[in-house]
């Protein structure tokens, strides 16, 4: 759905005379690296009339990281670290898609680099609400007073999967 993203974003700016907000510009880089279309996602924030924030960076970042584009890459996580020091998205997707890329000593250099600086990967973290009850869930996390229950549910649901769709689904959550 590229082409109508394009259409609405368009429409707003051209027929509606609406200014887009880097809001408005983010979603589009979002959107059109999402579709492996990196090269103008980094033109789209090239052409803002404002310099890119660490969202829009890490969009961009996100999507080179999937697309295996490393020059584009680099560019968007300095940006990134120029904003904020402290930020480890920036190291952990460079470091993923040099691993990703087969440049391994480039992908140990960015861990090595967070580490050094002392910056730490915060766990990604969902919440649920059930019954009007609120569970946070920490990736990799044990502390939930079910996590047996619903690590098995899970790799019972993912045998399912694979016996559905014949997709061969490897055990990861044990």
């Amino acid at each position: 759905m590229v082409d109508r993203a394009k259409d609405y974003f368009r429409l707003m700016t051209e027929t509606y005379k609406i200014e887009p907000s880097i809001k408005h510009y983010s979603c589009m880089v979002d959107v059109l690296g999402r579709a492996g279309l990196v090269e103008e996602a980094a033109e789209l924030v090239r052409r803002m009339p404002w310099n890119p924030d660490a969202i829009i960076c890490g969009s961009l970042l996100s999507a080179c990281r999937k697309h295996g584009n490393v020059d584009l890459a680099k560019q968007a996580a300095k940006r990134i670290m120029e904003l904020d020091k402290n930020e480890s998205c920036s190291y952990v997707l460079m470091s993923n898609l040099y691993a990703a890329s087969h440049r391994f000593e480039e992908a140990m250099e960015e861990r090595l680099l967070m580490k050094a600086k002392k910056i730490e990967k915060e766990p990604g973290c969902s919440l649920i609400e059930v019954n009007g009850e609120v569970h946070e869930f920490v990736a990799g996390g044990r502390l939930h007073p079910k996590t047996g229950e619903i690590y098995y549910l899970l790799n019972e649901l993912g045998l399912q999967l694979q016996e559905i769709d014949e997709i061969p689904i490897l055990n990861y959550f044990y």
